[in-house]
């Protein structure tokens, strides 16, 4: 097994790499980085054999896709939902950085040829999950940008949790088979919390990502008083797709839904 979490940093070109088919978080069989643009900058992504999703995570950012073109912003990940341009295998997508911005760039092997599609946060409403349960903290805030449902020719689902401030997420601890990676970010510099995956514990901290294997249990937890942003990525299996209705949760805990707080 390799690696199961990860502390990257930005190189000298705005650039911070996650997972690649040949690192140490080879397992995720995922492509994933984040890169740092400067006002003015362009950068473009073009990939054979690869599917690419190009998340806005906080900036002012044109896409540029085929005979498409669109201006878009987001304050942050706290406070406006998503944008993000979805494309197949030798579709170019480029960024043009109307302002200091920050990107996120999912891909992974697919041969299949689908329409490109621009995501808006209309298209990925902020919903309540656990509202009530397990004593109110293990609310939190999920979308899905994409996932089987929404586009079964991906190869991959991309979406976003917040946790309430000192909540946890990811509760009841579940598992799939299907490997997942967490991208952190917190509304402070120096607000951190808990990533477990398995029996192993981590500090999670502003740009910091988890790497869950196929079957680890992966329940999440933040700091009092700072507010966590995930962005959460999936790789299907071939021939076996993460679903909505595959959450597995540990049955030690099972008894929790029927209890009393």
């Amino acid at each position: 097994m390799g690696k199961v979490f990860g502390y990257p940093e930005f190189d000298a070109n705005g650039e911070k790499i996650l997972t690649t088919y040949d690192n140490e978080y080879k397992d995720m069989m995922m492509d994933i980085r984040v890169y740092r643009m400067k006002a003015g900058e362009t950068r473009s992504f073009k990939r054979d054999g690869e599917e690419t999703a190009v998340l806005l995570l906080f900036g002012n950012i044109t896409y540029a896709w085929e005979d498409s073109k669109e201006t878009v912003s987001r304050k942050d990940v706290f406070t406006e939902g998503p944008w993000c341009v979805h494309v197949c295998t030798g579709t170019e997508v480029s960024v043009t950085a109307e302002a200091d911005s920050e990107i996120l760039v999912q891909c992974t092997k697919n041969d299949t040829e689908f329409a490109a599609k621009l995501y808006k946060p209309e298209d990925a409403p902020w919903g309540y999950s656990c509202k009530g349960k397990f004593g109110n903290v293990a609310k939190r805030r999920v979308n899905t940008i994409f996932d089987h449902d929404i586009a079964p020719w991906s190869n991959m689902v991309l979406g976003e949790v917040l946790n309430d401030r000192g909540n946890w997420s990811g509760y009841l601890p579940h598992r799939h088979p299907q490997p997942e990676t967490y991208y952190f970010m917190f509304d402070r510099p120096e607000g951190f919390g808990a990533s477990f995956v398995g029996n192993q514990v981590f500090k999670s901290t502003d740009g910091s990502f988890s790497a869950i294997p196929g079957g680890e249990l992966h329940p999440q937890a933040v700091a009092p008083g700072f507010q966590m942003y995930t962005c959460w990525m999936i790789r299907h299996l071939e021939g076996n797709p993460w679903l909505q209705t595959d959450r597995c949760e540990d049955e030690r805990y099972t008894w929790l839904h029927d209890a009393e707080f």
